[in-house]
C-alpha cells in the first residue's frame, strides 16, 4: 500500500508539472508498468520462499517455471503500447514521461522489494533500520532546535551541523540498546520461513551466533573509564552500529535528495495525504535508501549458505536428479572422511 501510494504521488507530480493531460495512454501505461514490475518481483519471492507450496499446485508450477518469460512478455507489451501511442507533437514530452515512470519504478518498487527481502531475514533487520532512521530524524531536530547554529546544506536551510552530529551519536546509542532487547526474542531474530505442513509462516529457530550472548574484552582506554575488563553483548549489536551510522550519516541524504527534487519543481510536499506532514513519500524518503543498504549489508557481510533453501530446491528436482545429487554428496562425504568407506554402495 505504501509503495503504491508513493508511486502515485511521484507520477502525479510529473503529470501536473509537465502538463501531460493530453498524452494518450500515459496514466494507463504508468499503472500497467507498475503491475508488471510488481508481478516480476513478487513472483521471484514466491519462487524463492514458497517452493514446496508451489510444487503442490499444478497451475502455479507453470507460472513459476516460465515466470521471467511471462514478466518480460508483459513488459514488452507495455513497451509496444508506448511506441504505438507516440504522437508527433508530443514526442519529447512522451519520452520525458516514459523515463519519469521508469525512474519512479526504480525508486519505489525495487526498494520495497528489498524491504520484503530484509523482512524474510528476520524482523530485527527491518525494525532496527527503520527505527534508527526515525530516531535520527527526531534527535537531529531536537539538537538542531536547541543547539543549532551552523547551517549544514543549502537544500535544507533548517538543517544544522549541531543537529546532524547530535543525531548521529543519539542514533548509535539508540540502535545499540534497541538491538539488545530485540536480540533476546526468537520472534525478532529468526528468519521468516513458510511451513508447507502447517500452511503458515513460522519464526522459530535456533538463533544464529549473531544473536547469542558473547564476552568481549574492553579496550584498555575504555577500561579506565568504565571500570570493566570484559562486557557481555550480542554480536548483532556491533552490526547495529554500522546500521545506525548509515541511518544517521548517509540516510539524511535521501531527505536532501527529496528536498532538491521538490525545489526543482517548486512544490512544498509530494502530496497532502497527511495533514501538516505532506505525502507518504515525504515520510519515506530516507527509508528507501536505508532498505537498499540493509539488503546489501546482509548479502555482503551476514548471509551464508542456507540449508533450508537448498533443501527446498532439491525437493523440486526430478527423482533421478535427486538421486544423482545424493550419490555425488555421499561420495564427497566419504572422500572427506565424514562417512565411512564401508557405507559405499
Amino acid at each position: 500500500i505504501i509503495q503504491v501510494k508513493c508511486y502515485h504521488e511521484i507520477i502525479t507530480i510529473g503529470y501536473r508539472v509537465y502538463h501531460s493531460y493530453d498524452l494518450p495512454w500515459f496514466r494507463s501505461l504508468s499503472w500497467y508498468f507498475l503491475l508488471c514490475v510488481n508481478y516480476f518481483f513478487y513472483g521471484e519471492t514466491v519462487a524463492d520462499y514458497f517452493a514446496t507450496f508451489v510444487q503442490r499446485r499444478e497451475q502455479l508450477q507453470f507460472l513459476i517455471r516460465y515466470h521471467r518469460f511471462i514478466s518480460f512478455a508483459l513488459y514488452l507489451t507495455g513497451f509496444c503500447m508506448f511506441v504505438l501511442s507516440l504522437v508527433k507533437k508530443h514526442y519529447r514530452l512522451q519520452f520525458y514521461m516514459f523515463a519519469w515512470t521508469h525512474v519512479t519504478l526504480l525508486i519505489t518498487v525495487t526498494q520495497s522489494h528489498l524491504v520484503i527481502q530484509n523482512l524474510f531475514e528476520g524482523m530485527i533487520w527491518f525494525l532496527v533500520p527503520i527505527s534508527s532512521v526515525i530516531c535520527n530524524d527526531i534527535t537531529a531536530y531536537i539538537f538542531g532546535f536547541f543547539f543549532g547554529r551552523t547551517p549544514l546544506i543549502k537544500l535544507s536551510p533548517k538543517k544544522t551541523w549541531e543537529g546532524f552530529i547530535g543525531g548521529f551519536f543519539s542514533t548509535v546509542v539508540f540502535g545499540f540498546i534497541f538491538s539488545y532487547f530485540l536480540a533476546q526474542h526468537q520472534y525478532f531474530v529468526c528468519p521468516v520461513e513458510y511451513n508447507s505442513e502447517t500452511n503458515r509462516f513460522v519464526t522459530e529457530c535456533e538463533p544464529s551466533e549473531l544473536f547469542q550472548m558473547k564476552k568481549y574484552s574492553v579496550p584498555p582506554l575504555l577500561q579506565a573509564v568504565l571500570g570493566w575488563e570484559t562486557v557481555n553483548m550480542y554480536p548483532f549489536q556491533m552490526h547495529s552500529i554500522a546500521l545506525s551510522t548509515f541511518a544517521s550519516l548517509i540516510g539524511p541524504f535521501g531527505g536532501f535528495f527529496a528536498s532538491g527534487f521538490k525545489r526543482a519543481f517548486k512544490i512544498k510536499d509530494f502530496a497532502d495525504t497527511i495533514p501538516g506532514h505532506g505525502g507518504i513519500m515525504d515520510r519515506f524518503d530516507c527509508q528507501y535508501l536505508m532498505a537498499t543498504f540493509v539488503h546489501v549489508y546482509i548479502t555482503s557481510f551476514i548471509r551464508g549458505p542456507n540449508p533450508s533453501k537448498l533443501l527446498k530446491q532439491l525437493l523440486i528436482l526430478q527423482p533421478e536428479q535427486q538421486l544423482s545429487v545424493y550419490k555425488t554428496l555421499k561420495s564427497h562425504l566419504v572422500e572427506k572422511g565424514i562417512l565411512q568407506p564401508s557405507l559405499r554402495g
